[in-house]
């Protein structure tokens, strides 16, 4: 492979090192205003596909390490109120059984380790968000991590805690495993719990079918957004990489939490420390 990890990206389509250049410039705007417009900014082939192949075949050699967990959770990540009626979004509990591999567990020396730890990724990912600075998330588990939903598996419907969430599919399934979401279904003033009721009960009205082929890296704001992904189909696996990033240098999550996502094997790690 060659010397610049960069190199594996299609700087000829998404010029991310030469963001200051007239081309580079006039690419950031696009992405801002898609951003704005849509709450998403996904790159196609951001990957090129021949360090595609080894990206995912490293992945694949270290992807039997996983744990595979069952979440079960309403769509806020929040707790059961038995005061309300059993129809409400807050009441209604699915389940998703995904495989996560923990930042600690992909090699330093492994394509989408280098990748993240670049800081021209970082800078265009900053950009993008019209942030003034993004840092790389400091937690030794949740920085990088690889999850793997297996055919007969989806993603449940949720909302995410963080204001943009950063994912690269590595690898698509032969059919299914889309992801899909509403925009702006709710606000930061307004919870829009009826709009949420009515698609749990299967209205998908306003859903839009956010079309990724491998390779692809997008940045998506989920907060206000509800969001999943379809049932996996075929012989392959979903695998894509979530890479966090934070405004705030330095930041861990709180060990409990680090458990509770990964965990006997971080347990282990914590009590023998």
């Amino acid at each position: 492979m060659s010397k610049s990890i960069l190199e594996i990206v299609d700087l000829d389509r998404y010029p991310i090192r030469d963001l200051d250049s007239p081309t580079g410039s006039e690419f950031l705007a696009q992405c801002r205003a898609t951003m704005r417009l849509h709450g998403y900014c996904s790159l196609d082939g951001f990957i090129r596909e021949s360090a595609l192949a080894q990206m995912v075949s490293e992945v694949n050699a270290i992807l039997p390490q996983s744990r595979k967990h069952t979440i079960r959770r309403n769509v806020y990540g929040s707790e059961d109120d038995p005061g309300l009626p059993a129809s409400h979004p807050i009441r209604r509990f699915q389940a998703h059984h995904p495989r996560q591999l923990a930042d600690d567990q992909i090699p330093s020396d492994s394509l989408i380790q280098r990748l993240y730890q670049n800081d021209v990724l970082t800078r265009f990912v900053a950009e993008v968000q019209e942030k003034a600075e993004l840092y790389r998330y400091a937690d030794e588990f949740q920085a990088l991590n690889i999850v793997a939903i297996d055919p007969g598996e989806w993603h449940a419907w949720h909302f995410d805690y963080n204001e943009c969430t950063v994912t690269l599919l590595l690898q698509a399934p032969e059919a299914g495993g889309e992801f899909v979401f509403v925009p702006n279904i709710r606000s930061r003033d307004h919870e829009n719990y009826a709009a949420v009721q009515a698609f749990l009960d299967g209205d998908h009205s306003g859903m839009i079918n956010l079309g990724r082929g491998a390779g692809t890296l997008t940045m998506f704001r989920g907060e206000y957004s509800i969001h999943g992904a379809t049932e996996v189909k075929g012989r392959l696996p979903r695998i894509s990489a979530i890479l966090t990033y934070d405004e705030v240098p330095g930041r861990i999550a709180e060990d409990h939490i680090n458990v509770q996502i990964y965990g006997e094997r971080v347990d282990r790690i914590l009590k023998a420390r």
